[in-house]
């Protein structure tokens, strides 16, 4: 309808993926496609932000390059942004201000905390689709420790003799010697102090060691977000032709790499990672048609790290595992303006908490919408007191922004 749409997507392996196979789709209906990450070229670039100004573009898919000031639309209406929760609030907002009131489509395989407790406040209409594209199989987890390494091996042989590929995760990308604290990811929610933390695989050191000492006769290869965009993208290239056997990387694989021929994903330190990021990672294998595993290794002592790990090795459904980890960590503050905007840990109610009270926060939910629905502006005598304490709340809180 001569308006524009701009698709975010949080890696540029997921927006080189997106706009190839998207591209000749849309060009088919000639609807103008472009492609605009960091590491376009200043030419192109500037070709592209000339399109999207006059609006010669109609669909642009980038990465955070999209939100940058340079970045003007003539009539942006559809703001897409892809696995959302790798976005914070002012990236996806920003974009949505390069329009005017434009529609708004955030996707993400594992739906978050921060929806759910959106959902809570009608900010967000959620559509959810809880069932596998036909012909795939679940994907069995298993949780292992360090015991298991010479077994683990030998079913990666195993799954590559077969005609397979596997994904080996690292929680970094190498090893830091200067300072042995430095080595250890340290997040206090993931890791229980009372226990001493397990040593880190890092990408780089663990793919030489399997290169040279373990799969020597196999092709290993090695990628994580610090490697030039070039280098990643020659790297995924090959290894969704299946000239690579086994893929040692950071999270950067965690969200839309799609290679159905890989159908084994090991997950070290796996207590490193968050509810959503395990099941993601997860995502990246079951693919096709074949059996496929997810293997976690970790040889955490502590309560938090077990129970997360119990979680993600016995429940498959996306919304069910964000639910536990809404009761884990909590919604977060999404409404204050001060620029130190959280997006984990329990709102603050007098009556309810957001974690566990879902019930009385959705009646009340409910409430809040059929008073909207009969009297919008709030004018009728039985809505005075209301209207009154909203007004209190606006002026306390400019107070608070000012």
């Amino acid at each position: 309808n001569g308006h524009q749409c701009a698709l975010m997507v949080p890696t540029e392996i997921l927006a080189v993926q997106h706009f190839y196979s998207l591209k000749k789709d849309f060009e088919n209906l000639n609807i103008k496609c472009a492609l605009l990450t960091g590491s376009t070229p200043a030419k192109e670039r500037k070709i592209i932000l000339d399109g999207l100004k006059t609006g010669d573009i109609g669909f642009v898919i980038g990465t955070h390059a999209l939100i940058q000031d340079r970045v003007e639309f003539k009539s942006l209406s559809l703001v897409i942004t892809d696995e959302q929760h790798r976005f914070g609030v002012r990236q996806r907002s920003a974009l949505a201000e390069k329009g005017v009131s434009p529609h708004i489509l955030v996707m993400s395989a594992t739906p978050i905390p921060r929806t759910l407790s959106l959902m809570m406040y009608g900010d967000l209409d959620i559509s959810l689709i809880d069932t596998m594209p036909p012909g795939r199989q679940r994907v069995d987890t298993f949780l292992v420790n360090e015991d298991y390494r010479e077994r683990l091996n030998g079913f990666i042989r195993k799954q590559v003799a077969e005609g397979h590929q596997a994904y080996i995760v690292c929680p970094a990308v190498e090893e830091k010697k200067d300072n042995i604290e430095d080595s250890f990811d340290y997040n206090p929610f993931l890791i229980d102090d009372k226990y001493e933390k397990p040593l880190m695989k890092a990408a780089v050191e663990y793919a030489e060691e399997l290169k040279t000492k373990v799969f020597p006769d196999l092709n290993v290869e090695y990628i994580h977000g610090k490697l030039k965009g070039s280098e990643k993208d020659k790297i995924m290239s090959e290894f969704s032709a299946g000239k690579i056997d086994i893929l040692v990387s950071t999270t950067v694989i965690e969200v839309g790499v799609n290679v159905p021929n890989a159908t084994l994903m090991i997950i070290e330190n796996a207590e490193r990672f968050g509810l959503s990021q395990l099941h993601q990672l997860r995502g990246r294998v079951g693919r096709g048609s074949a059996k496929s595993y997810c293997i976690l290794v970790s040889d955490a002592k502590g309560d938090s790290a077990k129970e997360r790990l119990d979680i993600i090795k016995t429940t498959y459904d996306g919304y069910t595992i964000a639910e536990r980890d809404l009761k884990m960590r909590g919604p977060g503050d999404f409404f204050s303006a001060d620029p130190s905007i959280r997006q984990s840990g329990d709102l603050s109610f007098n009556i309810a908490r957001s974690c566990t009270d879902t019930e009385i926060l959705q009646t009340a939910f409910e409430c809040a919408r059929r008073i909207i629905s009969a009297d919008r502006d709030l004018t009728s005598p039985e809505n005075k007191g209301l209207k009154s304490r909203l007004s209190y709340m606006d002026n306390v809180n400019l107070k608070t922004v000012n």
